[in-house]
């Protein structure tokens, strides 16, 4: 009879809370904040187009995102804004609500839901995603973020940015993207794209490693500087090779104060008297709920120091954002991995990262417009591409299958299951393999059973149940209590366990019922209730 072994004990985990010095890492957080500005901004406005949105609603999300919600939030290091994982809602609630003013009051209503989430402490439920789906989640990001810059760091595409799931806005999916850019490209666009990805290659693993100078200056700059400069050498001296105008950044220029203040919008009040309203704001408050606690679970994980971000202050803070974002015209916000990795990336230590970022979003829509326009696309996906590889080592997939087949299966399924769907979805697969490994040990872990030493040779089995037996233990119990041959003197021990679920219980007073009749001596040690069920 096989021997199987008890399940380990919880041990459980404190969050040590840490000092914080905002002042004291300026000088990091700062250069962070502009590799995240100039990452986010294009992804802003890309959303905005992906999202059958107002253009600049997406540069306002993103505003409030840096500004207010890096404060309300309890994380140091995550990112919020607009989310691609929301594009697909926000262009069906534009269709079922009919104007976009009317979508801006099912987000006050989405972040009001995200805060009482909050209150309720909701924000557990992002505790039960397994480490092994969160590091596949990462990896598929890395993947889709390679995959998606590969066009833009040629000069293919006409729109920035393409949704993160499998199958495009433009009819194509992620792989005929990639073969239709390897195909025909801008050669002006790929030239410096590629000499943007060799500056940002070089200037990190070889400059900032020899001169303790140069790590104070971010490459994602250099990289900008450097495109602008050859983007303008080009347009000049080599007119054939010019960066055309779709694959620069493009944003609105703001000339007077009405300009500025016809940037926000106010909400339909009208809308918050049709159910379909809630609906919408039910829908929008769940996935943004569930993204926001990914990424965050995602971030702490990538943290050097750490730190553990409470989620449901978490809750509060997105939901809080997305009031003041529907009431100012804004998208729906989440808290985004792509930024928070690209943060973290860059050296990112505090929260000031994420505000210095907002700000930076918001002085460019002020003054910037004329400089910013002047930014080749294929440069800042040769950033993104970085960030995209830091996601998605090869080392990383080593690890993970050095763990055991338990932890590489739903690794490299969420991996799949996101580049072939989208984020939500992909987790939702992963999780179910992962939960999957997790009954099976269940299964295996509801009891310790031995041959009693002094009665070696008679017959007599120990079964000790462990600590703590569910309904889910049932199934593994029954199994090995059909085993038994005739002539068997079988011990059941309870003694030990805090706690036996009833469906077991019924399933020990059945077999106690027809153990004599199969010729077996049943024990039954520390399972008083026993003799009472099946009544």
């Amino acid at each position: 009879m096989p021997e199987i072994t008890q399940a380990p004990r919880k041990v459980a985990s404190t969050a040590v809370a840490t000092k914080v010095s905002y002042l004291g890492n300026l000088g990091k957080d700062i250069p962070a904040g502009l590799v995240v500005f100039l990452v986010a901004l294009p992804l802003c406005l890309g959303i905005s187009l992906a999202s059958g949105a107002p253009l600049l609603s997406g540069i306002v999300t993103g505003i409030i995102g840096g500004v207010v919600v890096s404060w309300l939030s309890g994380s140091q290091l995550s990112v919020s804004g607009p989310a691609a994982g929301l594009t697909a809602i926000i262009l069906t609630a534009l269709q079922t609500l009919g104007s976009f003013e009317a979508v801006l009051a099912a987000t006050v209503i989405a972040g009001l839901l995200q805060i009482v989430m909050g209150l309720v402490r909701a924000g557990i439920i992002g505790l039960y995603f397994p480490t092994s789906v969160i590091r596949g989640m990462l990896a598929a990001i890395g993947l889709i973020l390679i995959l998606k810059q590969i066009p833009h760091l040629l000069g293919v595409d006409t729109d920035y940015f393409e949704d993160m799931t499998f199958l495009q806005f433009d009819g194509k999916n992620t792989f005929s993207a990639v073969a239709s850019a390897l195909r025909s490209f801008g050669w002006g666009s790929a030239l410096i794209g590629m000499l943007s990805l060799g500056v940002l290659l070089f200037w990190e693993n070889v400059l900032s490693k020899r001169f303790a100078l140069l790590r104070m200056i971010p490459a994602a700059l250099v990289v900008v500087i450097l495109s602008i400069v050859l983007s303008s050498v080009l347009d000049l001296a080599l007119p054939v090779l010019r960066v055309r105008p779709e694959h620069l950044v493009q944003l609105p220029i703001v000339s007077s104060w009405g300009d500025f203040l016809n940037i926000f919008m106010a909400p339909d009040w009208s809308a918050f008297s049709r159910s379909t309203t809630y609906g919408v704001a039910f829908t929008i408050a769940v996935v943004a709920s569930l993204e926001s606690l990914l990424s965050v679970e995602a971030v702490d994980k990538l943290d050097p120091h750490k730190r553990a971000t409470p989620t449901n202050r978490e809750l509060m803070a997105q939901g809080a954002g997305n009031m003041i974002s529907g009431l100012l015209g804004g998208l729906p916000m989440t808290a985004v991995i792509v930024r928070s990795s690209a943060n973290i990336n860059a050296g990112g230590q505090t929260k000031v990262s994420a505000f210095f970022h907002g700000l930076l979003l918001l002085i460019s829509l002020l003054f910037l417009e004329t400089i910013l326009n002047k930014i080749p696309l294929s440069a800042l996906a040769a950033v993104l591409l970085v960030v995209g590889y830091k996601l998605t080592k090869p080392a990383l997939y080593q690890t993970q299958w050095r763990l055991g087949m338990q932890q590489f299966l739903p690794f490299i399924v969420t991996i799949i299951a996101v580049l072939l769907t989208d984020l939500l979805k992909g987790v939702t697969i992963g999780l179910v393999v992962g939960i999957f490994y997790i009954l099976k040990t269940h299964y295996e872990s509801a009891y310790f059973m031995r041959a009693t030493p002094e009665l070696q040779g008679t017959g007599v089995y120990h079964l000790k149940l462990s600590e703590h037996v569910s309904f889910l233990n049932k199934a593994s119990i029954v199994r090995v209590l059909e085993q038994f041959p005739a002539g068997t003197h079988i011990i059941i021990d309870g003694s030990e366990s805090q706690m036996i679920d009833y469906d077991v219980l019924e399933a020990i007073e059945n077999f106690r019922q027809s153990a004599v009749d199969r010729g077996l001596k049943l024990e039954l040690r520390g399972i008083k209730s026993v003799a009472v069920l099946g009544h």
